[in-house]
């Protein structure tokens, strides 16, 4: 009888260390490494944080390190990690992905364009030849970003070369060896002022959140994400990361996001126009073009607009190659009359590639709703179904 209630007791002990385990799965986390400022991610201890914060919120946790931020991009739309230690970049692509934020390290700075004096604006940048800190870096994000609001590609520059130090980009615009290049407001300010005349700001960004932020799942309990905003404000430096206390604006990491992934804010030959203009223009006889796909248009769509599908390939670039994409459908548009291209909103393509292409092809007046369906959902405006 004894030996039978030691077993049992025995299964009772490994059944309730098995419940525990499952109530307590492993967490993981990420610190990625900014290329162009690795000393705060590399100040950060990886063993010190696992140790401390696992223990804080009763979990086994692992904690990796990565240099490669195109492979950390793809893992925050994998929602790969339940922590990402990041740069801003990383940081808000991860918010639209399933994460909360939890603040960042610095206050938020902004980021210039800088050009030699000669050139009129960014607009007329085209064929220049841009210095760059490495290709991963928030650097080249931001300059990627500026360059496409202004309607301009990194294709479109005649040079794109990558260094190491980003402050060595005004040098290189000083000695002719570039004629553009990114530096942050902060080192614009002091290499002007040194350096007066020798250069001009062709564009700047909106803020963008300083240092290393931090986001973690949303899908992690309510307490568990409560300990863990308390142990990076309070408990991290003791691990070599300053304290996480600035809380940004979320819409400067919506901001970010949209940087060289959204569409540009306006399209030469074409007029740019919200939803209550559409409205109106519809009303007046203008042709609204639906640019998606049949699935997506018999889902829902603006009432009155007409199905021509842009059969996309190419690049979602401004310097797209239109000769890779199908956009046949054009040939059943009267090039006289006004119209009017819509899609899924500023980060479909769709809208502005047949925009681009039906200017190119003779059409008189051209109209591009950037905002498309989401807008007009937006404005509280009604949509047709199939």
């Amino acid at each position: 009888m004894n030996k039978i209630l030691s077993l049992v007791a025995v299964c009772v002990l490994a059944l309730s260390g098995t419940a525990r385990a499952a109530e307590s799965p492993a967490l993981t986390a990420i610190i990625a490494l900014e290329p162009t400022s690795k000393k705060d991610g590399m100040m950060l201890s990886r063993t010190g944080m696992a140790t401390s914060l696992g223990k804080l919120v009763g979990s086994p946790m692992t904690v990796s390190a990565s240099e490669d931020l195109a492979d950390v991009m793809r893992a925050t739309r994998s929602a790969g990690y339940d922590v990402f230690v990041a740069p801003p970049q990383v940081a808000a692509s991860a918010l639209q992905h399933g994460y909360e934020l939890v603040g960042s390290t610095d206050r938020a700075e902004q980021y210039l364009l800088i050009g030699r004096n000669s050139l009129a604006s960014a607009k007329n940048a085209r064929g220049a030849r841009i210095y760059l800190p490495q290709q991963d870096s928030i650097y080249t994000y931001m300059a990627r970003g500026m360059l496409n609001a202004n309607g301009l590609s990194l294709k479109d520059l005649s040079d794109v070369r990558y260094e190491r130090y980003p402050q060595a980009g005004l040098t290189a615009l000083a000695i002719g060896a570039s004629d553009l290049t990114v530096v942050r407001q902060s080192d614009w300010d002091e290499w002007a002022n040194g350096n007066p005349g020798m250069a001009k700001v062709l564009a700047t960004s909106t803020p963008v959140p300083g240092g290393l932020s931090v986001v973690v799942k949303k899908e992690l309990p309510p307490e568990m994400r409560t300990k863990m905003t308390a142990w990076f404000a309070n408990s991290a430096p003791a691990m070599g990361l300053k304290p996480v206390t600035v809380h940004d604006d979320l819409r400067e990491y919506k901001s970010v996001a949209e940087l060289g992934v959204f569409t540009p804010l306006s399209l030469p030959g074409a007029k740019l126009v919200h939803a209550n203009e559409v409205q109106e223009l519809v009303a007046q006889g203008a042709v609204l073009v639906d640019a998606r796909n049949d699935k997506e248009y018999g889902a829902k769509h603006i009432p009155g607009a007409v199905l021509i599908p842009y059969v996309e390939k190419s690049l979602k670039d401004i310097a797209f190659d239109a000769k890779q994409d199908d956009f046949s459908g054009l040939a059943k548009l009267d090039l006289s009359k006004p119209t009017i291209f819509a899609c899924n909103g500023p980060e479909c393509w769709k809208s502005y590639k047949a925009s681009r292409v039906a200017i190119s092809k003779g059409m008189k007046t051209v109209y591009w709703f950037r905002g498309g369906l989401p807008e007009w959902e937006a404005s509280g405006m009604t949509v047709a179904r199939q």
